[in-house]
């Protein structure tokens, strides 16, 4: 009779403790909303693309190079 391994412990382990929640279901579902929120309106709304916007296309390493230059140079 073969041993189960380590991996199909840990996941029995969680299947069962999932297939059993009452309240862990509306917690987690919380919890993916709010990730959600975090990640994805937030980044939308006040984090824009600036780097595409500035640098143009193909241009990221030269701008990223330039402006590290003229920030270590006016220090």
């Amino acid at each position: 009779m073969s041993k189960p391994n380590i991996f199909s412990k840990v996941y029995h382990l969680y299947a069962d403790g999932f297939r059993s929640m009452t309240v862990g279901r509306t917690l987690w579902l919380v919890i993916i909303i709010k990730l959600f929120i975090i990640f994805v309106v937030l980044k939308l709304f006040f984090f824009p693309d600036f780097l595409s916007t500035h640098a143009g296309e193909d241009g990221e390493a030269d701008f990223v190079a330039t402006e590290m230059t003229k920030r270590i140079n006016n220090q």
